[in-house]
């Protein structure tokens, strides 16, 4: 029973994976060429119920067509994924669960505050785009006189983000598993492995404090021993996601995955969410640093008046 129930929780999650690849891609059809007055352009051809639509993408390049020729090859792998994972779900007897109507709700608030939210994750990562070309990554994948890296972590983000918003996702419980393939997620093109617990030792810069190497076992029972508490949901998110920053479970990218996994708990609880704003990134970094180094305990008050988006 235990192996069946593994195997389904391992599908669910690659499935969810694959629709959030998908969702990543720019661009959803097949391109074509059009010849106006002598020059070619570039458009994508898509059939949207019994009516063909086409969009203009821009000037023909050869460069251009091969990649989206190439995301078009993607896009097709990626159905066909869900496609399999949707037949071996079935062979399996799952049955998908109905999400009541807050997390409904929720779910609905976080995606429509994706883009403000991932821009506010990305500052507190000290990434220098503004809220247009963050906008632009995250539409097109790319844009002018942003690094690569800034680009990657933006678009690793909202990997995440789709990832923990998909309704099977967002039904599992909050545990060691789903923070360590987030972790993996927003750590992807920077490192083979970054959604597995750091064996190495690692500092933190502006304070002393050198978190100790972590143990997987006890990272697992001290998520479920935050989770079993009688706490309020954003109390226990709160907690989640400072034990997550503070414990620097992973070789990096630690506060894009606990802020994202204390969202992923408060979401399924329909609770609304946890987002540090841009204005209070630095008063954050203050107050967290206090933390890390023992010297104060403002920082859950501050992120329950300042940081939690109710419902």
């Amino acid at each position: 029973m235990d192996n069946k129930f593994n195997m389904i929780q391992e599908i669910l999650q690659k499935r969810a994976d694959y629709n959030a690849r998908l969702n990543l891609l720019p661009y959803d059809g097949s391109p074509e060429i059009k010849e106006i007055n002598g020059k070619k352009y570039i458009y994508i051809r898509k059939r949207i119920g019994s009516r063909l639509t086409s969009k203009y993408v821009d000037i023909y390049s050869d460069e251009l067509y091969q990649l989206l020729l190439r995301t078009v090859k993607e896009a097709r792998d990626l159905k066909k994924n869900i496609r399999q994972s949707d037949s071996e779900l079935a062979n399996l007897g799952y049955i998908e669960k109905d999400l009541s109507p807050k997390v409904i709700l929720n779910l609905d608030l976080a995606r429509a505050n994706m883009k403000s939210n991932i821009y506010d994750q990305a500052v507190l990562e000290g990434v220098s785009t503004t809220f247009p070309q963050t906008e632009d990554i995250l539409e097109n994948g790319i844009v002018n006189g942003v690094s690569v890296s800034d680009v990657q972590k933006i678009l690793n983000l909202k990997h995440a983000w789709e990832f923990i918003l998909d309704k099977d996702v967002i039904s599992y419980d909050s545990n060691y598993h789903i923070l360590s393939h987030i972790a993996k997620l927003v750590n992807e093109g920077f490192y083979d492995d970054g959604g597995r617990t750091r064996n190495i030792p690692v500092k933190i810069g502006g304070t002393s404090y050198i978190p100790p190497i972590p143990l997987e076992t006890m990272i697992t029972e001290n998520i479920i021993s935050i989770i079993q508490t009688d706490e309020e949901n954003i109390d226990i998110a709160i907690k989640l996601c400072l034990y997550c920053m503070k414990t620097q479970i992973f070789i990096d990218g630690n506060k894009r995955a606990a802020v994202i996994f204390a969202n992923h708990y408060l979401i399924s609880k329909g609770e609304g969410l946890i987002v540090i704003p841009e204005k209070e990134v630095s008063a954050f970094k203050q107050i967290l640093i206090a933390y890390y180094e023992g010297k104060n305990n403002k920082i859950h008050d501050f992120m329950k008046t300042k940081c939690w988006i109710k419902l």
